[in-house]
């Protein structure tokens, strides 16, 4: 074995357990200066005591392999009384970049026989920042994945009388076992072996617990660096000793995919697998100056707001493999880094090429309300009890997407080493892989993902000719391909809908940064494609190597010149779009979904909506319909519903579209003129109304409470797991309001079973309606911390469901959402959901729900002052986009009020029409109604009034082009259709950077 270099410890003061526990209780917090640029730790030093004349704050020196390299932060401490002023004039200064906590993170490997699962265990938060389990190992236990129901059970039983027949199959079973254990086997890295393909001279950054010198399974292990707080280089916890035998390893039990890479071993988790941000950034600031090729992080979280460092890793050509996360099969549970545009986030397989349960999925939620997420993850990896290296000798069995993740960096190893040296300057990048990789990944037929697997020998035949290119990742969006272009696939388009908003992301291999050339461009293959509003909004500059861009596209990207070229480097990428179309739905099967007034976790304390999960305190899977709603999206579809989204305030969708607005499990509070619209819409424009609430009681947010070891601060929920005073505020002008309980039970309704978890009661309701009341415990009297349920709690009648016509509309309001949200169903409640659209969309009155029996005569009251109030406690402006914010409708809105505060009221600018669509006239008063004929307020097509008026009405639309090559259009009206593709990147790194140091 080649000698390796092994870098001493050192204790960083700050950064041990017993002073870690100390600034619990101590006057002064850890923060992270980021300068502009790089440079010597001590010239940082001298620049900040010669610029700021402040006392409160001390220097933290830290060494480490990475102190004899440049640097482009610093660790300081910062006294609590001066906190604000020294962060702002930190912040004042030229050369700093931002500040930002120095935040401890608690990474979760499941094993054996563990239920302790996340960041949460029995209501009780662990130490650390929010991260995911990552591996696990799979025996005759259950394995529960974290935040699921979901229970798995996979047994082993030993034949002990067998016949002839019986022990052969188990002999072939046996071998097959062997034979897929070998993952190297199944994706053909044998022959690129034999070629000579075997990771040589390619640098591997194995960011982990580190790995034992002088392991047998590795033969060149360079480099092992210690960036944590204990005196030991030793993998004592088996994780990075695993990962590094998937990617590495020799032995013929459990063979890596690239044994003559050279591994780099950086331990950035304790024993305890503790790791804190300034030994995340030191680490990779080390691989950085010493020139890694490829690095694996098998590490995950929700938290996505405060790893923006990872940026510089691909700036400088570092290729990042990152877990996806094992919060699978929930939708909306991708985890950070994993879910960035310039990482490569892996999702898990079984060997039937299935998705893992475990695997986290569904589209990223960083840009909820007004965006829509990438398509995550890039790609899939068999992650299901997967051979890798123990500690000392012999092998094991993990699963888990942080062991499909060394399988795809294992697999870039093999294509770094296939680019001759002389050449990779001019081709290796995090890009080039990148299209490799998803370009010559194999197609699943799994439901709902968009990912292919991981195929090597595909990709090694794309990048063996690869000449420098950018494209579009996914190239094509097919309508008419489900389920793997869900949800995409399963509602068509149509006139007047809200737009629909689609990420790609653009793959720059010509260059670490990159230019649109000229605007994007819509080329339909036939005429009836030029009926499709398309904009765009995009950024001119593409950096590092990858951003998103919102269109149906084909666009000219350059970027500078190579080394040794002279001329830039360009290239044409496209978007191949296959759309269905139909012609404009009924009224009343039109259903619009409030997402604006949903937050999530981050940045916020957002705490579940049941009381029943005990390991996942937060909100944070997105509350869309994509992700944690999404078995509800395909319910609707399913009943011939059409429903769509909106991202913007409710002053900014057309009522007379819509049979019924569905608020659910709503957390941010309302604009006034929200307020009055609504009860316009309603009363006079027949809107239906159908609002899920759940619980909010301001004593069991203060049980719930944590210290926060990262922030050295208490975290109390923001709001409940609804907003119930601003839901007060919406329904107030009808005479409802929910109340403060928080009821737990089952019950018999209809003749059908349901459960009703955390939900609120009905405490205001007028007369004239229909209320159902059912007997519940009430948890919100429970003496526990945690608001238990005790068996000397009696249950008592509680109204949950109340029915109501006024004016021309309909309202339906329930106190618990749990029923429809995936993350923690019990049993749902869609067939309620489905009768209350009957009713507040149709009319249409189910016997049950419209009893005499349950006919309210006289109305529910209380007093105001005996309703749920907000907290006065805290800041709600921090997480809100309403509270001290401005009244705009985004471009996620219709197009003819962008910009505007939107319909029936003052528009800032001009009446934007698209043809032949009727629109209000934005500048009239709250009161006003639209004159349209019965036709159109019943929903018909306007396909008899539609060719005539297309070409006289005034459209404004940009040069449209087409890069499908086929169409499927049975076309009556399409006008009003807007697809959006939003270069989101630098928009979130800036949101990212304001965030940083925010306390919770």
């Amino acid at each position: 074995m080649p000698e390796s270099v092994e870098s001493e410890p050192f204790i960083a003061s700050g950064s041990d357990d017993w002073q870690d526990q100390q600034k619990q209780q101590s006057d002064s917090r850890s923060y992270i200066v980021r300068f502009y640029h790089y440079k010597e730790a001590e010239a940082h030093w001298n620049y900040l005591q010669d610029n700021l004349k402040f006392k409160g704050w001390q220097w933290i020196e830290r060494k480490n392999p990475a102190a004899r390299f440049p640097t482009d932060f610093s660790l300081v401490a910062i006294d609590e009384s001066v906190k604000e002023l020294l962060l702002e004039k930190f912040i004042e200064l030229n050369l700093v970049k931002d500040v930002s906590l120095d935040l401890r993170y608690q990474r979760i490997v499941l094993e054996e026989k563990s239920e302790k699962i996340g960041a949460f265990a029995n209501g009780k938060k662990r130490p650390g920042k929010m991260f995911t389990a990552m591996s696990f190992s799979e025996g005759q236990n259950y394995v529960v994945a974290n935040t699921s129901k979901l229970k798995i059970s996979w047994n082993r039983h030993l034949l002990m009388q067998a016949s002839p027949l019986m022990l052969l199959c188990f002999v072939m079973h046996n071998l097959l076992a062997i034979y897929k254990s070998q993952v190297t086997s199944l994706l053909g890295a044998h022959e690129l072996w034999s070629k000579g393909i075997t990771g040589a001279k390619v640098k591997m950054a194995i960011f982990d617990t580190g790995i034992r010198a002088g392991h047998l399974h590795f033969r060149n292990i360079k480099e092992r660096t210690n960036w944590t707080n204990e005196d030991t280089l030793n993998d004592n916890v088996g994780h990075g000793t695993f990962v590094a035998g998937v990617i590495a390893g020799q032995d013929e039990e459990c063979l890596g995919f690239a044994p003559d890479t050279e591994i780099y071993s950086f331990c950035v988790f304790t024993d305890a697998q503790v790791s804190y941000t300034s030994w995340l950034l030191d680490a990779f600031n080390y691989a950085i100056a010493t020139n890694m090729d490829v690095l694996n992080l098998s590490i995950g979280g929700p938290d996505y707001l405060d790893l923006h460092f990872v940026e510089k890793l691909t700036a400088n050509i570092i290729i990042m493999v990152s877990a996806i996360g094992n919060d699978g099969p929930l939708y909306g549970t991708l985890t950070n880094p994993a879910d960035q545009s310039d990482v490569i986030g892996v999702g898990a397989i079984d060997y039937s090429d299935h998705v893992a349960s475990f695997s986290s999925r569904g589209m990223s939620t960083w840009e909820i309300p007004h965006g829509y997420g990438r398509v995550k993850p890039d790609l899939v990896a068999y992650g299901r009890e997967i051979m890798g290296s123990k500690i000392s000798t012999g092998c094991k069995r993990l699963s888990g997407t942080s062991v499909a993740s060394p399988v795809v960096a294992g697999i870039a190893c093999l294509l770094v080493s296939i680019i001759p040296e002389n050449k990779q300057k001019g081709i290796l990048n995090p890009a080039s892989i990148k299209q490799a990789l998803v370009e010559g990944a194999t197609k699943l037929s799994d439901p709902n993902l968009c990912a292919g697997r991981v195929n090597l020998l595909e990709s090694y035949e794309i990048l063996k000719s690869y000449k420098p290119r950018a494209s579009i990742f996914p190239s094509v969006l097919d309508y008419t391909d489900c389920s793997y272009s869900w949800p995409f696939c399963r509602q068509p388009l149509y006139a007047g809908a809200m737009p629909v908003i689609f990420n790609a992301t653009i793959l720059n291999g010509m260059g670490v940064i990159g230019y649109v050339e000229n605007p994007p461009t819509w080329h339909p293959s036939n005429h009836e494609g030029n009926l499709l509003s398309i904009r765009f909004t995009y950024s001119d500059v593409i950096w590092p190597w990858s951003g998103e861009i919102e269109g149906n596209i084909t666009v000219k990207i350059y970027s500078p010149p190579a080394v040794g070229e002279k001329s830039r480097r360009s290239s044409t990428c496209a978007l191949h779009l296959k759309l269905q179309v139909i012609p404009t739905p009924s009224r009343s099967v039109r259903i619009l979904w409030d997402q604006f007034h949903s937050i999530k976790y981050p940045p916020g304390y957002i705490p579940i909506d049941s009381f029943d999960v005990r390991n996942d305190l937060l909100d944070w899977h997105g509350d869309h319909l994509h992700t944690n709603f999404h078995s509800l999206f395909d319910m609707l579809r399913d009943a011939g519903y059409y429903i769509e989204t909106l991202g913007s305030p409710l002053t900014c969708f057309d009522a007379h579209q819509y049979g019924t607005l569905l608020l659910v499990d709503l957390e941010d509070e309302n604009f006034p003129e929200e307020i009055k619209k609504l009860r316009d819409n309603v009363i006079n424009s027949g809107l239906g109304l159908a609002v899920f609430a759940d619980w909010y009681n301001v004593d069991a947010m203060v049980k719930m409470r944590f210290f926060d070891g990262n922030t050295h601060s208490w975290w109390t929920p923001v709001t409940g797991g609804a907003n119930v005073p601003a839901l007060n505020d919406l329904l107030a002008t009808f005479g409802i309001a929910f109340g403060d309980k928080i009821l737990n039970g089952d019950l018999v309704f209809s003749g059908k079973q349901n459960r009703y978890a955390s939900g609120t009661d009905i405490l205001k309701f007028p007369s004239g309606g229909y209320v159902h009341s059912f007997p519940f415990l009430d948890r919100s009297q429970s003496k526990t911390t945690q608001n238990a349920v005790l068996p000397s709690m009696a249950k008592t009648d509680s109204p949950i469901l109340g029915l109501l016509e006024v004016g021309r509309g309909r309202i339906a309001v329930y106190g618990d959402s749990n029923c429809l949200d995936s993350s923690h169903m019990v049993v749902d409640c869609y067939w309620l959901l489905k009768k209350i659209l009957d009713f507040t969309s149709r009319n249409e009155k189910d016997p049950v729900l419209f009893s005499d029996s349950v006919s309210q005569n006289t109305p529910l009251y209380v007093d105001n002052n005996k309703l749920p109030s907000l907290r006065t406690d805290m800041n709600f402006s921090m997480y809100s986009r309403v509270v001290g914010k401005e009244l705009i409708c985004e471009w996620d809105s219709r197009f003819e009020v962008w910009g505007t505060k939107g319909y029936n009221l003052q528009a800032w600018g001009k009446n934007r029409r698209l043809p032949a669509y009727p629109v209000n006239n934005l500048g009239t008063g709250l009161s006003s109604t639209v004159e349209t004929n019965s036709a159109q307020m019943n929903g018909d097509s306007l396909e008899n009034k539609y060719w005539s008026s297309f070409y006289k009405d005034d459209i404004d639309m940009p040069q449209l082009l087409l890069v499908a090559s086929h169409w499927f259009l049975p076309i009556v009206a399409i006008i009003g259709l807007v697809l959006l593709f939003w270069l989101m990147q630098q928009r979130g790194r800036r949101r990212r950077r304001s965030s940083s140091g925010r306390n919770i």
